[in-house]
């Protein structure tokens, strides 16, 4: 039995400096591979060194759409940037109307780019989605994001967000908000989800799951998502952790599971 954080950003300061214990941890925890995702271009070298340092950690390319004062990627600097081999998607990248307001179409520009040069390069593309679904799934639409597909990271939508984004071919990941006891709706989504169509994930150092809430997260502990799932649908823990391992390769088909 096996898990995989699907979502990680073990390169920020606090984490990278402990990454010897991290990556003993997450072996003592049977967690055998992570996804580093990058949040801007100036930071992304921290990402790519990590995961060309270690075999079983990957990468991603984008600029988070929460980043407002920093270098605006075109497509082909993306499709550029994706050429190393440990990058495995194009984001995090996707809509966020809950931390920032006003004129957000630079925000959607973003969003835009990021969708043409995963089309580009044929490689997935992880989604953040924040009190904008709507416009979210309308942009994914229209740019066909279903081309290349990729994952709704860290959701928190609605059962029916979820169904139109499973709709267009994308995956459904959990973090560890999942196990929180208010996370009534998001557990619904839990037992309802397809096990095809799932992912886990920490967003580490964020969201740290019961029973560590409060602390910094860390990869290791995508296990206490992958448990609750498996307690919510009532079903053994090593079906979640064998379904959402097969679906992360399966997805992120440049990574390699050896």
């Amino acid at each position: 039995m096996k898990f995989v954080d699907s979502h990680c950003h073990i390169n920020f300061p606090d984490l990278a400096a402990q990454m010897p214990e991290l990556l003993a941890n997450m072996d003592a925890n049977q967690v055998s591979h992570a996804l580093c995702v990058a949040v801007n271009l100036p930071e992304l070298p921290s990402i790519l060194a990590l995961a060309q340092q270690h075999g079983n950690i990957f990468a991603s390319v984008g600029v988070h759409p929460d980043y407002e004062d920093t270098p605006e990627p075109t497509v082909a600097q993306l499709v550029e940037l994706a050429q190393s081999p440990k990058v495995v998607a194009i984001g995090e990248t996707g809509l966020d109307y809950f931390r920032l307001t006003g004129d957000l179409e630079w925000q959607r520009e973003r969003f835009r780019t990021h969708i043409r040069a995963a089309r580009e390069t044929g490689l997935p593309l992880i989604i953040h989605t924040r009190a904008s679904s709507e416009d979210t799934i309308r942009i994914m639409r229209e740019e066909k994001a279903n081309e290349v597909g990729g994952v709704m990271h860290c959701f928190t939508e609605s059962w029916e967000v979820a169904q139109q984004a499973m709709e267009l071919g994308f995956y459904i990941s959990l973090s560890g908000i999942v196990t929180f006891k208010k996370a009534s709706e998001l557990k619904d989504v839990a037992y309802k989800m397809p096990l095809d169509r799932l992912l886990i994930e920490t967003d580490s150092p964020y969201l740290a799951p019961m029973p560590h809430r409060g602390k910094q997260n860390q990869p290791a502990w995508v296990r206490h998502v992958a448990e609750h799932i498996a307690e919510l649908k009532n079903i053994p823990l090593e079906d979640v952790a064998a379904a959402t391992t097969e679906n992360f390769f399966k997805l992120f088909h440049r990574a390699s599971a050896s």
